[in-house]
């Protein structure tokens, strides 16, 4: 343990938590913000929101979750794990789907895997040494 009583691991994966859901309701502002002020289709503002949040989510992931500097090698393995993320959660949703489950479902199996699926990426290989 350390001085401020709690492992390093265990506030690195609750600052990941934080920036996840920061980056969330990036996500959710500006799609709802470019579908109702500017009249853009869902499928658009959910495209320009992804990108923008993945941004936001790698700088607070490499300079606060993972105390790590902005580098190109950083960026291209971050946006590999989350497209992989991305692949995943729709392959959740669809197997719920072909399942005959409930949306919730699908939408419970996202949230219980995905987070620790990217935080595992993230820490064995985006950020490593």
């Amino acid at each position: 343990m350390n001085p401020g009583g709690i492992a390093p691991g265990l506030r690195r994966f609750t600052r990941f938590a934080v920036s996840g859901a920061t980056s969330t309701g990036v996500h959710v502002a500006i799609t709802a913000t470019l579908v109702s002020m500017f009249d853009a289709t869902p499928v658009a503002a959910n495209g320009v929101a992804f990108v923008s949040a993945t941004l936001c989510s790698y700088l607070l992931n490499t300079l606060w979750s993972f105390s790590s500097r902005l580098h190109h090698h950083t960026l291209r393995r971050f946006a590999g794990v989350s497209l992989l993320g991305l692949a995943l959660t729709v392959a959740i949703a669809w197997i719920a789907q072909w399942l005959g489950a409930s949306y919730w479902a699908g939408l419970a199996g996202v949230v219980l895997t995905v987070p620790v699926f990217t935080y595992l990426l993230h820490r064995t290989w985006t950020y490593r040494d």
